[in-house]
């Protein structure tokens, strides 16, 4: 199997390529304010926010290592987030699954049971999806590869049933964790994101201080519209951290940075690829490793 990095450098190939084309070989090349303007260009088209990539570029001019090293450490440190994951010091820890259709999350969601499948949790998927008989018959095929058990209804129930359902259930049973999928909503539907909000409350019912984590799912190629998605979704049912998906289709890597820097939430995984091993935790220094090109550290030095 392939390591992490090298997963991860394959996966964000095309966001890679795309800063190449801008970023001078030479990390240690001194560069005039020409390059830097350059440097931002190429940030803002890898969809780092204008904003964002001139306070990136102005924080690494002021550094006293080499440029892209600067511009390096510039960008872990914006997208570092130490926030732990909550858990209950007590019973089955709860995660609310959301987001647009699109934009992978009925996969995401039988990965992340897998994973948890693999570590030895026990582990129940509501699949509160209701509306979607395809995106249930999916999830149900994760659920049985990983082992874990799912609750479901008939086609156009009531998602906030399956949701009290599903919980009610898992914590009868001990379960280690419970993940609730809900139907991919559109932003600007305010009957939809209302009976989102409902999920939130009777989740709650069921199971006090639950969700413990409310994690939106977002395609890393849809660009502003994901900032726009994630600025609703909170509103709506408090969303605590992000996955990223679909970098591996996108030259737009540096929508991670953005979301990080107007949100502050932290991003937990980022999927490139269909495989199970291509949705990984999220780790800033290894990201940002992976985004940027290569540098050559070479001089023309005599040895």
């Amino acid at each position: 199997m392939a390591s992490f990095f090298s997963r991860l450098t394959k996966g964000l190939s095309r966001s890679r390529d795309s800063l190449s084309q801008t970023l001078p070989a030479n990390s240690e090349k001194a560069l005039s304010n020409a390059d830097w303007l350059d440097i931002e260009d190429a940030l803002i088209m890898a969809d780092c926010g204008a904003e964002q990539a001139m306070a990136l570029v102005e924080k690494a001019k002021k550094e006293r290592k080499s440029p892209l090293e600067s511009l390096k450490r510039a960008m872990i440190a914006k997208v570092e987030n130490h926030q732990p994951v909550i858990h209950p010091s007590d019973g089955p820890f709860v995660l609310l699954v959301i987001g647009v259709n699109g934009t992978g999350k009925t996969t995401t969601i039988g990965k992340l049971a897998t994973m948890f499948a693999n570590e030895g949790k026990k582990v129940m998927v509501g699949a509160a999806d209701t509306f979607r008989a395809a995106a249930v018959d999916q999830l149900a095929v994760w659920v049985e590869r990983a082992g874990a058990d799912m609750v479901r209804q008939h086609e156009g129930a009531d998602p906030a049933a399956v949701a009290f359902d599903t919980v009610q259930r898992g914590v009868a049973r001990n379960y280690d964790v419970i993940i609730v999928d809900t139907a991919g909503r559109v932003q600007t539907d305010k009957g939809l994101m209302d009976e989102l909000a409902k999920v939130r409350r009777v989740i709650t019912k069921a199971y006090p201080d639950a969700p413990h984590e409310v994690w939106q799912v977002v395609d890393g190629g849809t660009g502003q519209n994901a900032v726009v998605q994630v600025e609703k979704f909170r509103e709506t049912a408090g969303t605590s951290g992000l996955i990223v998906t679909k970098l591996d289709g996108s030259a737009k890597g540096g929508i991670v940075l953005q979301l990080t820097d107007r949100f502050g939430l932290p991003i937990r995984y980022v999927g490139v690829g269909e495989l199970l091993e291509d949705l990984m935790p999220f780790d800033a220094e290894a990201f940002v490793s992976s985004l940027l090109p290569e540098q050559d550290k070479s001089t023309d030095s005599p040895i």
